[in-house]
């Protein structure tokens, strides 16, 4: 961590009146099986004072790409096959495109994968350790948003859906078609759709994707992506961004944009992670609440 990070990193737990969390939580014996990701030395949340957890997560989503002793991370064994899942589910979305892969199903991506070659069908150990991802407790590594998809092979009906031109992304019909129409209408052609909607298997490659980037780190990953399941993204939520300015639409960046401040302006928008919420995920001014 560089210094002046550092700085302020310390200087925000001190305001938090807790130390960081890598000494303040207590261990738990190690345990992990098909729903429970805990590993030696890592906490149980169940275990921590409300107001003490509160804490911890507000410090953590802040300093969301920031590695903690305490998260909690796939075991050696998981991470490999974490890794063969990914690259799997990157040749679906090569071989189908992108804005099909948004809308596949679990069923779907697992006879796809069996019947192209070029794909390779999902061993045993991967679908077991999708499962396991999914079925898990998210609330053990610190996501603790609700989960509005609880079946793997939820499926989403074409006929309720709607792509949204020049954006390659769909909505679906109904109040999310209308928000964002008029979010375009009162806003202009300066903001654009950045995602819509995300099955559980577009949400399972960002999050694997992200996972893998941190080291199997499952905590940090949930700090800046929901788990598969945990995404509003399933059922009606979106994000937005101001024409042009590409991946900075998803930091801290778009606050200083013209959209944002003309979306904050509008008064009746609602953002899902909004600053300071104790969900364990960061800021996000550019997810806007639907569902």
């Amino acid at each position: 961590m560089h210094r002046r990070e550092f700085l302020k990193f310390a200087a925000v737990s001190m305001v938090l009146n807790q130390v960081p969390p890598v000494f303040a939580l207590e261990s738990v014996s190690g345990k992990q099986n098909s729903t429970h990701f805990f590993s030696p030395g890592a906490a149980d949340p169940q275990s921590i004072a409300p107001d003490r957890g509160v804490k911890d997560r507000l410090l953590k989503s802040q300093f969301f790409d920031h590695a903690f002793d305490d998260d909690i991370k796939v075991s050696q064994d998981d991470f490999f096959l974490l890794n063969t899942s990914l690259g799997r589910l990157n040749r679906i979305q090569k071989v189908i495109g992108y804005g099909n892969f948004s809308l596949l199903d679990f069923d779907d991506a697992v006879t796809l994968a069996r019947s192209y070659p070029s794909i390779g069908q999902f061993p045993k150990p991967e679908l077991i350790f999708l499962e396991k991802i999914f079925y898990g407790k998210a609330k053990e590594y610190g996501f603790m948003g609700e989960k509005p998809i609880d079946t793997i092979t939820g499926k989403i009906n074409k006929k309720d859906v709607e792509k949204i031109a020049h954006s390659g992304h769909y909505l679906y019909r109904g109040r999310p078609v209308e928000m964002f129409n008029a979010i375009q209408e009162k806003i202009g052609p300066d903001v654009v759709l950045t995602s819509g909607i995300r099955s559980v298997m577009k949400q399972f490659l960002l999050f694997l994707n992200k996972t893998s980037a941190s080291l199997g780190n499952l905590s940090m990953a949930s700090r800046s992506l929901a788990p598969p399941g945990y995404s509003f993204h399933g059922i009606g939520d979106f994000d937005v961004g101001k024409k042009g300015f590409g991946v900075a639409n998803f930091t801290d960046r778009f606050t200083r944009t013209p959209v944002y401040q003309k979306l904050t302006d509008l008064g009746y928008i609602a953002f899902r992670y909004d600053r300071g919420n104790d969900l364990g995920v960061r800021f996000e001014p550019w997810h806007i609440k639907v569902a």
